[in-house]
C-alpha cells in the first residue's frame, strides 16, 4: 500500500517541478526585460570609471556626476520622501522647484560663509590625536572610488537604505579613526532617533488619530511645505560631503555653478520618477502619506539633525538617523493601537539588515582602497 502511494505520487512530483522552473524561467525573463536598459548602463558606467580613474581632473568630475545622482536618490526617502509621498497629487515640476530651489540658495549660502567649501565643513573635519583631515582632497583616484557611487546605484534600484555616508566617505578616509567616528556617531543618532520617536509617539499618537481625520486643514499643508524645506536644508548641511568628497575642497566659481547645476537637474530627474523604487520604504509605513502625520515626521527630524549639526562637524549616517525615527515611530504606533509587534519588528530587522549590508560594503571599499585599514583593524583587534 504505501509502495503505490509512492509510485502514485511520484509522476505528479516531476510535472510540478517543471512547472517551477518554467515560472522561475519566466520570472527572469521578465525581470531581465524590466532592468535591462539598467544593468547595461551600470555595465557602461563601470566601464567609464576604469577608463577615467588614471586622469585625476577627468576622474573627479566623473565621480561626482554619479555621486550627485546616486547619493540624493537613496537618501530621498529620509528627507524629501515624505514630502513626496504626501504630494502625490501635485506636478512633479512645482515640488522639484521648491525642493531644488531651496538646494541652490543653501549651497550658496554654504559655498560663501566657507570659502568655497559646500560641505559645511564635514569634509574639513581633523583628528585630533594627529592633526590630519579625516577626509583629505584626493590628488589620485583609483577604480573602486569610482565604481563606489556605481554600487550605490545598484543597491538603490534594490531598495535598500544604505548610508551614502559610509559607502562614500570611506573610500576616501585617510585612517581606521575616521571611519570609526562616523560610526559612534550615526549609532549614537540611531539610538536617540529611536528613543525620541518612541516617547514622542506614544505621546501623541492616540490624539492625532483622533485629530487626523477627513481632508487636512489647507494651513497643514503650508506647514508640511515649510517643516519639510527646513529638513532638506539641514540634510543638505549634513549630506552634500557625500557628493562633494570628490571635488576640490574650496570650488571656483565656474565650479560651483557646475556642482550646483548638476544636482539641480538629478533631483529634477528624481521627482519626475517620483522617488524611483526606494520610495516604497517611506510608502510601506503607517499612514505615512497624510500630510499632517509627514509634518510631524520631518518636524522630529528636522530638530535631531540640527542638534547633531551643532554637536561635531564630523560626518554622520543621517540615514541611520532617519531609520531610527521610523522605527520608533512605528513601534510606538503599534504599542498604542495594542497591536501584534511581530510585523513591525520584521519592518525593522528588515531596515537594519540593509544598513548593515551597506556599512559592510563600504569597509570592503575602504579596505581595497587603502590596504592599510586593514592593517590597522588587525592591530586594533589583538589589543
Amino acid at each position: 500500500m504505501q509502495v503505490h502511494n509512492i509510485e502514485s505520487s511520484s509522476p505528479t512530483s516531476k510535472p510540478l517541478s517543471d512547472m517551477t522552473r518554467a515560472r522561475r524561467a519566466v520570472k527572469l525573463r521578465k525581470a531581465w526585460r524590466r532592468e535591462r536598459i539598467f544593468i547595461l548602463a551600470c555595465l557602461l558606467l563601470l566601464a567609464l570609471a576604469y577608463v577615467f580613474h588614471p586622469h585625476p581632473v577627468a576622474a573627479a568630475w566623473f565621480g561626482f556626476f554619479i555621486a550627485a545622482y546616486s547619493a540624493v536618490a537613496n537618501d530621498s526617502i529620509q528627507t524629501i520622501g515624505t514630502f513626496i509621498a504626501s504630494n502625490k497629487e501635485r506636478p512633479w515640476w512645482m515640488l522639484w522647484l521648491y525642493i531644488g530651489g531651496i538646494f541652490l540658495v543653501t549651497m550658496t549660502v554654504g559655498w560663501l560663509l566657507y570659502d568655497g567649501d559646500v560641505s559645511y565643513q564635514r569634509l574639513m573635519s581633523v583628528d585630533k590625536k594627529t592633526g590630519e583631515l579625516l577626509f583629505p582632497q584626493p590628488t589620485s583616484f583609483s577604480f573602486v572610488q569610482l565604481a563606489a557611487p556605481i554600487f550605490l546605484l545598484i543597491l538603490t534600484r534594490m531598495k535598500m537604505p544604505v548610508s551614502t555616508t559610509f559607502l562614500l566617505l570611506s573610500a576616501f578616509t585617510a585612517s581606521s579613526s575616521g571611519i570609526s567616528k562616523v560610526f559612534i556617531k550615526s549609532i549614537g543618532g540611531y539610538l536617540l532617533a529611536f528613543g525620541i520617536a518612541i516617547v514622542v509617539w506614544l505621546l501623541i499618537h492616540r490624539q492625532t488619530k483622533k485629530w487626523f481625520t477627513g481632508r487636512p486643514h489647507p494651513g497643514w499643508v503650508v506647514a508640511q511645505w515649510l517643516t519639510s524645506g527646513a529638513l532638506w536644508a539641514v540634510w543638505l548641511m549634513q549630506d552634500a560631503a557625500n557628493i562633494a568628497v570628490y571635488l576640490p575642497r574650496q570650488l571656483d566659481v565656474v565650479e560651483f555653478l557646475i556642482f550646483a547645476g548638476t544636482i539641480f537637474a538629478g533631483l529634477g530627474l528624481l521627482f519626475y520618477l517620483r522617488g524611483d523604487r526606494i520610495q516604497e520604504i517611506v510608502d510601506e509605513k503607517t499612514e505615512i502619506a497624510d500630510t499632517r502625520a509627514a509634518t510631524l515626521v520631518d518636524l522630529v527630524y528636522a530638530g535631531i539633525l540640527l542638534y547633531k549639526l551643532t554637536v561635531s562637524t564630523i560626518p554622520m549616517s543621517t540615514t541611520w538617523v532617519f531609520l531610527g525615527l521610523l522605527a520608533g515611530r512605528e513601534l510606538a504606533i503599534k504599542i498604542s493601537d495594542k497591536k501584534p509587534l511581530v510585523k513591525t519588528w520584521k519592518l525593522i530587522g528588515k531596515d537594519l539588515l540593509f544598513a548593515f549590508i551597506g556599512l559592510l560594503v563600504s569597509l570592503i571599499i575602504a579596505m581595497i582602497v587603502n590596504p592599510g585599514l586593514w592593517a590597522e583593524g588587525k592591530a586594533l583587534l589583538n589589543q
